[in-house]
Protein backbone atom coordinates (compact mmCIF):
# COMPACT_ATOMS: atom_id res chain seq x y z
CA UNK A 1 0.00 0.00 0.00
CA UNK A 2 0.99 3.03 -0.80
CA UNK A 3 2.20 5.72 1.88
CA UNK A 4 -1.08 8.52 0.73
CA UNK A 5 -3.33 5.01 0.92
CA UNK A 6 -2.12 4.58 4.57
CA UNK A 7 -2.52 7.86 5.25
CA UNK A 8 -6.06 8.06 3.77
CA UNK A 9 -6.86 4.61 5.82
CA UNK A 10 -5.70 6.11 9.17
CA UNK A 11 -7.77 9.11 8.24
CA UNK A 12 -10.95 6.76 7.64
CA UNK A 13 -10.33 5.07 10.77
CA UNK A 14 -9.86 8.14 12.90
CA UNK A 15 -13.12 9.52 11.37
CA UNK A 16 -14.77 5.94 12.17
CA UNK A 17 -13.51 6.23 15.85
CA UNK A 18 -14.56 9.80 16.28
CA UNK A 19 -17.82 9.76 15.25
CA UNK A 20 -18.48 6.14 17.59
CA UNK A 21 -17.48 8.20 20.36
CA UNK A 22 -19.22 11.33 19.72
CA UNK A 23 -22.45 8.88 18.75
CA UNK A 24 -22.97 9.64 15.54
CA UNK A 25 -23.14 6.22 12.71
CA UNK A 26 -25.33 4.14 15.85
CA UNK A 27 -28.16 2.65 15.42
CA UNK A 28 -31.27 3.86 18.11
CA UNK A 29 -32.04 1.18 20.62
CA UNK A 30 -33.72 2.82 23.28
CA UNK A 31 -37.41 3.18 23.43
CA UNK A 32 -39.57 4.33 20.37
CA UNK A 33 -43.06 6.67 20.25
CA UNK A 34 -45.02 6.53 16.88
CA UNK A 35 -46.71 9.87 16.87
CA UNK A 36 -49.08 8.73 14.04
CA UNK A 37 -51.17 6.02 13.31
CA UNK A 38 -54.98 5.47 13.30
CA UNK A 39 -57.64 3.42 14.30
CA UNK A 40 -60.35 2.31 13.23
CA UNK A 41 -62.81 -0.96 13.13
CA UNK A 42 -65.26 -1.47 9.81
CA UNK A 43 -67.31 -4.30 11.86
CA UNK A 44 -68.38 -1.65 14.22
CA UNK A 45 -72.15 -0.54 14.15
CA UNK A 46 -72.39 2.06 11.39
CA UNK A 47 -68.92 1.75 10.13
CA UNK A 48 -66.51 3.89 9.48
CA UNK A 49 -65.71 7.52 6.87
CA UNK A 50 -62.63 6.07 5.72
CA UNK A 51 -61.36 3.94 4.79
CA UNK A 52 -63.29 3.00 1.89
CA UNK A 53 -64.60 -1.02 1.36
CA UNK A 54 -62.70 -1.27 -1.86
CA UNK A 55 -59.51 -0.54 -0.08
CA UNK A 56 -58.59 -3.97 0.36
CA UNK A 57 -55.17 -3.15 2.00
CA UNK A 58 -56.97 -1.14 5.11
CA UNK A 59 -60.35 -2.62 5.23
CA UNK A 60 -60.26 -4.58 8.19
CA UNK A 61 -59.55 -3.48 12.08
CA UNK A 62 -56.94 -1.58 12.70
CA UNK A 63 -56.97 -1.52 16.95
CA UNK A 64 -54.29 -1.25 19.71
CA UNK A 65 -53.43 -5.19 19.67
CA UNK A 66 -53.03 -5.87 16.20
CA UNK A 67 -50.28 -2.45 16.39
CA UNK A 68 -48.58 -3.59 19.10
CA UNK A 69 -48.20 -7.03 18.04
CA UNK A 70 -46.30 -5.26 15.18
CA UNK A 71 -44.80 -2.82 16.89
CA UNK A 72 -43.55 -4.44 19.84
CA UNK A 73 -40.69 -6.16 19.07
CA UNK A 74 -39.69 -3.48 17.09
CA UNK A 75 -38.26 -1.11 20.32
CA UNK A 76 -41.92 0.61 19.93
CA UNK A 77 -43.42 1.22 23.25
CA UNK A 78 -45.77 3.75 22.85
CA UNK A 79 -48.17 5.27 19.94
CA UNK A 80 -50.63 8.67 19.14
CA UNK A 81 -53.75 7.75 17.70
CA UNK A 82 -54.50 10.37 14.87
CA UNK A 83 -58.22 10.67 13.70
CA UNK A 84 -59.78 8.86 10.72
CA UNK A 85 -63.10 10.29 11.13
CA UNK A 86 -64.67 13.52 11.24
CA UNK A 87 -68.09 11.88 13.27
CA UNK A 88 -68.18 13.98 16.24
CA UNK A 89 -68.84 10.59 17.91
CA UNK A 90 -65.98 9.32 17.34
CA UNK A 91 -64.23 11.62 19.83
CA UNK A 92 -65.20 9.47 22.35
CA UNK A 93 -64.90 6.08 20.28
CA UNK A 94 -61.21 7.08 20.15
CA UNK A 95 -60.69 8.25 23.49
CA UNK A 96 -62.34 4.90 24.51
CA UNK A 97 -60.13 2.49 22.65
CA UNK A 98 -57.06 4.63 23.53
CA UNK A 99 -57.80 4.34 27.39
CA UNK A 100 -58.45 0.78 27.59
CA UNK A 101 -54.91 0.10 25.79
CA UNK A 102 -52.01 1.37 27.74
CA UNK A 103 -49.74 1.36 24.93
CA UNK A 104 -51.21 4.54 23.54
CA UNK A 105 -49.88 7.60 24.90
CA UNK A 106 -53.06 9.72 23.41
CA UNK A 107 -55.03 11.17 20.74
CA UNK A 108 -55.43 14.00 18.41
CA UNK A 109 -59.05 13.94 17.75
CA UNK A 110 -61.17 15.58 15.32
CA UNK A 111 -63.20 19.16 15.80
CA UNK A 112 -64.38 22.12 13.68
CA UNK A 113 -62.70 25.04 15.32
CA UNK A 114 -65.32 27.14 13.01
CA UNK A 115 -68.78 25.43 14.68
CA UNK A 116 -70.62 26.86 17.28
CA UNK A 117 -70.48 23.39 18.89
CA UNK A 118 -66.28 24.00 19.19
CA UNK A 119 -66.43 25.87 22.56
CA UNK A 120 -68.64 23.06 24.66
CA UNK A 121 -66.90 19.78 22.61
CA UNK A 122 -63.69 21.23 23.77
CA UNK A 123 -64.13 20.92 27.14
CA UNK A 124 -65.83 17.94 27.57
CA UNK A 125 -63.28 16.35 25.27
CA UNK A 126 -60.28 18.70 27.28
CA UNK A 127 -61.15 16.74 30.51
CA UNK A 128 -59.49 13.44 29.18
CA UNK A 129 -56.15 13.71 29.65
CA UNK A 130 -55.71 11.10 26.78
CA UNK A 131 -57.17 14.26 24.39
CA UNK A 132 -53.86 15.86 23.28
CA UNK A 133 -55.63 18.63 19.96
CA UNK A 134 -57.09 18.31 17.10
CA UNK A 135 -56.35 17.90 13.44
CA UNK A 136 -57.21 20.32 10.64
CA UNK A 137 -56.43 20.78 6.74
CA UNK A 138 -56.77 18.76 3.59
CA UNK A 139 -58.86 16.52 4.63
CA UNK A 140 -62.91 15.76 5.02
CA UNK A 141 -63.24 18.81 2.77
CA UNK A 142 -61.80 21.35 4.66
CA UNK A 143 -59.66 24.27 4.09
CA UNK A 144 -57.40 25.90 6.85
CA UNK A 145 -56.39 29.01 4.90
CA UNK A 146 -60.12 29.95 3.86
CA UNK A 147 -61.43 28.63 7.51
CA UNK A 148 -59.52 30.92 9.26
CA UNK A 149 -60.99 34.33 8.17
CA UNK A 150 -64.28 32.70 9.18
CA UNK A 151 -65.92 34.37 12.02
CA UNK A 152 -65.27 32.43 15.38
CA UNK A 153 -62.39 30.03 13.79
CA UNK A 154 -59.93 32.31 15.23
CA UNK A 155 -61.20 32.34 18.78
CA UNK A 156 -61.30 28.69 18.39
CA UNK A 157 -57.92 28.08 18.11
CA UNK A 158 -57.23 30.42 20.84
CA UNK A 159 -59.63 28.72 22.98
CA UNK A 160 -57.34 25.34 22.08
CA UNK A 161 -53.91 27.10 23.02
CA UNK A 162 -55.50 28.08 26.08
CA UNK A 163 -56.44 24.46 26.99
CA UNK A 164 -52.63 23.43 26.45
CA UNK A 165 -53.46 20.97 23.52
CA UNK A 166 -52.07 20.87 19.33
CA UNK A 167 -53.67 21.68 16.11
CA UNK A 168 -52.26 19.22 13.79
CA UNK A 169 -52.44 19.52 9.81
CA UNK A 170 -53.31 16.80 7.66
CA UNK A 171 -51.95 16.39 3.90
CA UNK A 172 -49.90 18.89 3.42
CA UNK A 173 -49.33 21.64 0.24
CA UNK A 174 -47.70 24.92 -0.05
CA UNK A 175 -50.94 26.05 1.11
CA UNK A 176 -51.38 24.50 4.35
CA UNK A 177 -47.98 25.37 4.96
CA UNK A 178 -48.69 28.90 4.29
CA UNK A 179 -52.02 28.75 6.34
CA UNK A 180 -50.31 27.59 9.32
CA UNK A 181 -48.37 30.75 8.90
CA UNK A 182 -50.70 32.66 9.58
CA UNK A 183 -52.24 30.57 12.34
CA UNK A 184 -48.96 31.18 14.26
CA UNK A 185 -49.41 34.46 13.66
CA UNK A 186 -52.79 34.99 14.97
CA UNK A 187 -52.25 32.58 17.98
CA UNK A 188 -48.35 33.31 18.69
CA UNK A 189 -49.21 30.38 21.64
CA UNK A 190 -50.76 27.92 19.72
CA UNK A 191 -48.40 23.87 19.49
CA UNK A 192 -48.32 22.88 16.16
CA UNK A 193 -47.76 19.74 14.12
CA UNK A 194 -47.16 19.58 10.75
CA UNK A 195 -48.01 15.68 9.75
CA UNK A 196 -45.94 13.48 6.60
CA UNK A 197 -43.69 16.52 5.48
CA UNK A 198 -41.80 14.41 3.30
CA UNK A 199 -44.76 13.37 1.39
CA UNK A 200 -46.02 17.13 0.53
CA UNK A 201 -47.01 18.01 -2.92
CA UNK A 202 -44.16 20.24 -3.99
CA UNK A 203 -44.90 23.09 -6.43
CA UNK A 204 -43.14 22.81 -10.61
CA UNK A 205 -41.66 25.73 -11.09
CA UNK A 206 -38.76 26.74 -9.70
CA UNK A 207 -40.39 30.04 -7.80
CA UNK A 208 -43.24 28.33 -6.88
CA UNK A 209 -40.78 25.46 -4.70
CA UNK A 210 -38.39 29.09 -3.25
CA UNK A 211 -41.46 30.22 -1.87
CA UNK A 212 -42.64 27.03 -0.58
CA UNK A 213 -39.25 26.61 1.13
CA UNK A 214 -39.45 29.85 2.29
CA UNK A 215 -42.17 29.70 3.89
CA UNK A 216 -41.31 26.32 5.52
CA UNK A 217 -38.28 28.37 6.83
CA UNK A 218 -40.48 30.76 8.28
CA UNK A 219 -42.87 28.51 9.83
CA UNK A 220 -39.58 26.92 11.50
CA UNK A 221 -38.83 30.35 13.54
CA UNK A 222 -41.48 29.38 15.73
CA UNK A 223 -40.54 27.58 18.76
CA UNK A 224 -43.93 25.57 18.54
CA UNK A 225 -43.97 24.39 15.68
CA UNK A 226 -43.41 20.62 14.82
CA UNK A 227 -43.10 18.42 12.14
CA UNK A 228 -43.06 14.93 11.82
CA UNK A 229 -40.89 12.83 8.94
CA UNK A 230 -43.32 10.21 8.40
CA UNK A 231 -44.65 8.94 4.85
CA UNK A 232 -41.17 8.02 4.10
CA UNK A 233 -40.94 5.03 2.04
CA UNK A 234 -41.56 4.96 -1.88
CA UNK A 235 -42.27 2.19 -4.54
CA UNK A 236 -39.97 2.56 -7.67
CA UNK A 237 -40.77 -0.02 -10.60
CA UNK A 238 -38.55 -2.86 -9.35
CA UNK A 239 -40.47 -2.31 -6.06
CA UNK A 240 -39.89 -0.64 -2.44
CA UNK A 241 -36.59 1.29 -2.05
CA UNK A 242 -34.89 -0.07 1.12
CA UNK A 243 -31.44 2.36 0.55
CA UNK A 244 -31.74 5.12 3.69
CA UNK A 245 -29.62 6.82 1.20
CA UNK A 246 -31.69 7.59 -1.61
CA UNK A 247 -34.00 9.03 1.19
CA UNK A 248 -31.22 11.67 2.74
CA UNK A 249 -31.08 14.36 0.41
CA UNK A 250 -35.33 14.76 1.34
CA UNK A 251 -34.93 14.62 4.78
CA UNK A 252 -32.16 16.14 5.56
CA UNK A 253 -33.32 19.19 3.54
CA UNK A 254 -36.35 19.26 6.04
CA UNK A 255 -34.21 18.42 9.18
CA UNK A 256 -31.98 21.15 8.31
CA UNK A 257 -34.90 23.56 8.37
CA UNK A 258 -36.63 22.60 11.52
CA UNK A 259 -34.01 21.11 13.40
CA UNK A 260 -33.08 18.54 15.65
CA UNK A 261 -35.52 20.01 18.35
CA UNK A 262 -38.44 20.04 16.34
CA UNK A 263 -38.67 16.59 14.04
CA UNK A 264 -41.03 13.47 15.12
CA UNK A 265 -41.35 9.79 14.55
CA UNK A 266 -44.61 9.07 12.66
CA UNK A 267 -45.53 6.07 10.58
CA UNK A 268 -49.11 6.83 9.61
CA UNK A 269 -49.77 2.92 10.67
CA UNK A 270 -51.75 0.94 8.84
CA UNK A 271 -52.18 3.69 5.93
CA UNK A 272 -48.60 2.72 5.37
CA UNK A 273 -49.14 -0.77 4.20
CA UNK A 274 -49.90 0.43 1.14
CA UNK A 275 -46.64 1.33 0.68
CA UNK A 276 -44.59 -1.08 2.70
CA UNK A 277 -44.98 -3.49 5.98
CA UNK A 278 -44.49 -1.34 9.80
CA UNK A 279 -40.79 -3.61 9.88
CA UNK A 280 -40.06 -1.76 6.48
CA UNK A 281 -41.07 1.54 7.49
CA UNK A 282 -39.38 1.37 10.51
CA UNK A 283 -36.01 -0.08 9.13
CA UNK A 284 -35.85 3.20 6.16
CA UNK A 285 -36.50 5.50 9.24
CA UNK A 286 -33.66 3.95 11.21
CA UNK A 287 -31.11 3.64 8.35
CA UNK A 288 -31.48 6.94 7.88
CA UNK A 289 -31.54 7.94 11.50
CA UNK A 290 -28.06 6.22 12.29
CA UNK A 291 -26.56 9.16 10.70
CA UNK A 292 -27.64 11.28 13.60
CA UNK A 293 -26.31 11.23 17.43
CA UNK A 294 -27.76 9.34 19.81
CA UNK A 295 -29.15 12.40 21.95
CA UNK A 296 -30.88 13.47 18.61
CA UNK A 297 -32.13 10.20 17.59
CA UNK A 298 -33.80 10.14 21.28
CA UNK A 299 -35.76 13.28 20.51
CA UNK A 300 -36.64 12.25 17.46
CA UNK A 301 -38.63 9.06 18.33
CA UNK A 302 -39.70 9.93 21.81
CA UNK A 303 -38.84 13.24 23.24
CA UNK A 304 -40.07 15.81 20.73
CA UNK A 305 -43.59 14.25 20.51
CA UNK A 306 -43.89 14.90 24.23
CA UNK A 307 -42.97 18.49 23.62
CA UNK A 308 -45.50 18.69 20.96
CA UNK A 309 -48.25 16.75 22.44
CA UNK A 310 -47.58 17.02 26.52
CA UNK A 311 -48.51 13.23 26.67
CA UNK A 312 -48.22 11.15 29.80
CA UNK A 313 -46.29 7.62 30.18
CA UNK A 314 -48.75 5.04 31.01
CA UNK A 315 -46.64 2.16 30.99
CA UNK A 316 -42.71 2.43 32.81
CA UNK A 317 -41.11 1.24 29.87
CA UNK A 318 -42.57 4.29 27.58
CA UNK A 319 -40.13 7.57 28.18
CA UNK A 320 -41.10 10.48 31.13
CA UNK A 321 -43.96 12.01 29.82
CA UNK A 322 -45.10 15.95 30.18
CA UNK A 323 -44.99 17.18 34.15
Amino acid sequence: MQRREVLKAAAVATAALAMGRSGFATRYSGPIIDAHIHLFDPTRAGGVPWPEKSDTALYKAALPGRYEALARGLGVVGAIAIEASPWPSDNAWLLDVVARNPVMVGAVGDLNPGLPTFMHDLEVLHRNPLFLGIRYGNLWGRDLMADLDKPGFVDGLKALAQAGLALESANPDPRLMRALLRAGERVPELRMVADHLPNASVPATRAARQDFQADLRRLAENPGVFVKLSEIPVRAPGGLVTDAGVYKDRLDALWDIFGEDHVLFGSDWPNSDHVATYAETLAIVRGYMAQKSAEAQAKYYGKNSIAAYRWRRRRPDQPEGFL
